[in-house]
Parts: structure tokens; sequence; C-alpha cells
């Protein structure tokens, strides 16, 4: 493309836009159609000189141009309670389900990984030996030993907004280091398989895994859950970098980032549940039966969160993006 060619068969009518654009709300409705017709062309027009032959200058001139257009047309929108309300019940939901087909495989490998692991190290002393000495590690699973107290180890309130805040940490890590082609994000994963496994393997092979479970499950069943869905949401992230599909690479990566950022957030709420949880009933004085009953019921809620809020919005289109209107515009890319 030629620029000089191009920029003068339509520097009249960004000129004409930026005049219109100054005249603010003194616009007839032939100007207003007009004006809309002019910020069309010219973010067309952005689109096909970034792509082409970029120019600096020109390209700061008609993004401004383009910003300020948009900014006339869409108005200035602030978020609401109906905003807040829509993401939890449509777009939050739609994005774990939509991306089902990465984090459960995850999580299972992970659970499997984690029992494989563990039995290994319940079954040979000389790995236990290499985790620890003999006496710290019977400090660790005896009957009122540190894996126990570990829950009641300070105040309740305190704790579950110190696990809350870990967690969160650690699943807002993994969503935003998968654009680094998924390699943090398996780390990450790793190491909380690696703590959950030597926890099996060390309880176990005391004889105790039976009180391990029983302190892991009522909050360990939604935590790991939202875990696996960052994991899994992380590694899409990662993969898209990899292969964006028909979309071009910034497109796609622009479109699974924004729903990653709402998985962020999505998911600090549950790890929020998980970790009152944690701090509340995991060590209560409730039985065994009772604390993982509650886990049990927190999981199957998440659950069916998903597939029946999130299954529906899906089917309907949502994807957990922003609305169309709220997006920049792009180019169709070729097939």
């Amino acid at each position: 493309m030629d620029l000089d060619v191009f920029v003068t068969a339509h520097r009249s009518e960004w000129d004409r836009l930026d005049h219109l654009l100054r005249r603010g709300r003194r616009l007839t409705g032939t100007e207003a159609d007009e004006l809309v017709a002019l910020y069309q062309r010219t973010a067309t027009h952005l689109s096909l000189i970034r792509s082409s032959t970029p120019d600096p200058m020109l390209i700061a001139r008609l993004t401004q141009l383009v910003a300020r257009a948009r900014s006339t047309v869409t108005g200035t929108r602030r978020a609401s309670w109906q905003d807040v309300a829509r993401f939890l019940t449509a777009g939050f939901p739609a994005a774990v389900y939509r991306s089902r087909h990465w984090w459960i495989p995850t999580a299972v490998l992970s659970v499997l990984l984690a029992a494989g692991m563990g039995w290994w190290i319940g079954t040979h002393p000389e790995v236990q030996s290499a985790i620890a000495a003999p006496d710290d590690l019977r400090r660790m699973t005896h009957p009122g030993g540190e894996y126990e107290t570990y829950y009641s180890s300070h105040p309740a309130a305190s704790f579950a907004a110190q696990v809350w805040t870990n967690n969160a940490q650690a699943a807002a890590m993994c969503l935003v280091l998968g654009a680094f082609l998924c390699l943090p994000v398996i780390w990450i994963l790793f190491v909380n398989v690696l703590n959950l496994a030597v926890g099996i393997g060390l309880m176990s092979s005391a004889g105790r895994l039976d009180t391990f479970l029983g302190l892991i499950l009522p909050h360990g069943l939604l935590e790991l859950t939202a875990v696996f869905v960052a994991a899994g949401t992380g590694l899409r992230l990662g993969w898209t970098v990899i292969d964006p599909g028909p979309r071009t690479r910034r497109a796609a990566l622009a479109q699974q980032g924004r729903a990653a950022i709402g998985m962020a957030i999505g998911l600090a709420l549950v790890l929020f549940v998980s970790g009152v949880i944690e701090g509340f009933v995991t060590p209560s004085g409730l039985p065994t039966w009772a604390r993982i009953a509650i886990g049990i019921a927190a999981e199957l809620a998440f659950l069916a969160y998903v597939y029946i809020l999130g299954g529906r919005a899906a089917r309907a289109g949502d994807t957990g993006d922003l609305d169309a209107a709220e997006r920049s515009a792009e180019l169709p890319a070729a097939a």
C-alpha cells in the first residue's frame, strides 16, 4: 500500500471526524450518523495502516482520533451491580465450563500422580528418611502432631484469611504465568501435588491415613478444584501462545487473557469459601463424617454452579470475555 496515496485519499474524512468530535453534543441527527460512519471507517483505516505500512506519527494520530470517537459513540460506561450479578451468574461459570476440557484432565492426572507418589513415599522408608529425620517424622505424624495441630495453631479467622491469601496468589500465578508456554503452571501444580503426596505417604506409613483424609477433604475438595481450574486455564492460555488457531496470536491471547482475569476474580471467591471451611470447619469438634459431608456439599454446589449456570450461559454464547461493545474491533483473520 502506498501510504502517501492512502493518506491523501482519506485525510478529509479524518479531518471531518475531528471536526464533528470537537462539536460534541451540538450535532444534528444527520451529523451523528455521519460521525458513527466516519468512526467505523477510521478504525478500519487504522487497522490497515498498522498491519501493512506502520507509521508511528500517523498511527498515534488515528489511535487518538478513534479513541475519542469511540468514547463519543459508546459513551462512558460505569460498572454496576448488574455487571457483578451477570459476572457471577453467567460470565465466570461459563468461563469455567468452557475450559473444563483443560482442568478436568489436569485434576485427574494430578490426583493420580499424588496418589502414586504418596504410595511410593509410604512404602519406601528410605524415601521417608530423605524427607526428614525419624524424630521429625514422628513429630509430624503422631496423634496431636504437626499435621493435626496445623489447622488449629492460629485463631480461625486469621488462619482462614492467611489460607485464602496464599491459595488466591497461587491460583492467580497459574492464570497469569500460563502465557509463558505453560512451564510455570506445571511447576506450581507439581509443587502442590508433591506436598499432598508427602502428607499422604507419611500419614499412611504411620497408619493414620484416615485422620489425614479427615482433615484434608472438608476444605481440600473445593480448594484443589479451584487450583486445578486455575492451572487448567493457565495451560490453555499457554497453549494459545503456541497454537492460536484461526485467529491472530494477539487476538487469541487477548481473549483468553481477559477471560483469565475474570477467572482470577471468581476463583478468589471460591477459595474464600474453602478458606472459611479450612479455618472454621476442619479444626472444629464436629465428627469426621460431618466435616467431610460439608466439604462434599461445597464441592457439589460448585460443580452444579458450573455445569448448570455455566453450561446454560456457554450454550447461549457467553465466553467469560468482555461484551463485544466493550472490546476493540478486530479485523477478520485470513483462513
